[in-house]
């Protein structure tokens, strides 16, 4: 069993909910920026507004870990980034492989944040040749077929596809068999992976669309609508769909 099989094992086995879990990579955020403010303790009233959640709540996220904080003097910045960095597993290097050197790729590869969070770009891979043999960041990008080598002969955990949606799939797979269980997907499709197999999609579409439905009900709501196929102008139909632009 890897090391994050059994992290996922024991965090099941303390009952630490998925919606906790996916909670703490924003206290931590929050924690370093208190820490880089030189703040030593903070109360969770504090940190909830950081993180933009409800101190209650916090409060039972973090009771997950075993961290209650004191009365009277909250949580130890210091201690706690470390408890919450230590439940995630950034207390050990984990190494990423970037597939795709577009100009989303390219933006992921610049990344400064990759280094000081415990994780490790070991390879950038893209099948264009006109990009592969690039200097990208630092490091020279390869072609796709050292997809396999490059995995075994760096240990990647982790695999960030930002290719184009036709060929995120066939990469999928090819990460997978070559034993690679997490993968944080950049391209606009939903990717089939067997269990066992974590997938983290990340659609900036999605999110701009989201958004324009919340402008929309602060707008009043939709004024736009269109009658159902075959309705217009039948009698005492009311029934309508709104038209999204998608």
């Amino acid at each position: 069993m890897t090391p994050r099989q059994n992290r996922n094992r024991d965090r099941a086995e303390r009952g630490i909910p998925d919606a906790t879990v996916a909670r703490l990579p924003i206290y931590l955020r929050a924690l370093h920026s208190l820490q880089d403010r030189g703040v030593a303790t903070v109360s969770s009233e504090e940190l909830a507004a950081a993180a933009g959640v409800n101190s209650a709540k916090l409060r039972k996220d973090l009771s997950h870990l075993g961290s209650y904080g004191t009365r009277g003097v909250g949580y130890e910045v210091e201690y706690l980034v470390y408890q919450i960095s230590r439940e995630l597993g950034l207390t050990q290097d984990w190494v990423v492989a970037i597939i795709g050197l577009g100009n989303l790729g390219r933006a992921l590869a610049g990344y400064g944040g990759f280094a000081s969070r415990g994780f490790r770009v070991a390879g950038l891979l893209d099948a264009d040749d006109g990009i592969v043999g690039q200097e990208i960041s630092g490091m020279t990008v390869e072609h796709i077929d050292r997809l396999e080598d490059l995995i075994a002969g760096h240990g990647v955990s982790i695999a960030v596809i930002a290719t184009p949606a036709g060929a995120a799939q066939g990469v999928c797979d090819r990460v997978v068999a070559a034993g690679v269980t997490s993968v944080l997907n950049f391209a606009p499709v939903v990717l089939s992976v067997p269990e066992g197999v974590d997938v983290r999609k990340v659609d900036l579409s999605i999110e701009l669309q989201i958004l324009a439905f919340h402008e929309q009900r602060k707008a009043g709501g939709p004024n736009d609508h269109v009658p159902l196929p075959g309705a217009a102008g039948t009698p005492g139909t009311e029934q309508y769909v709104e038209t999204v632009e998608a």
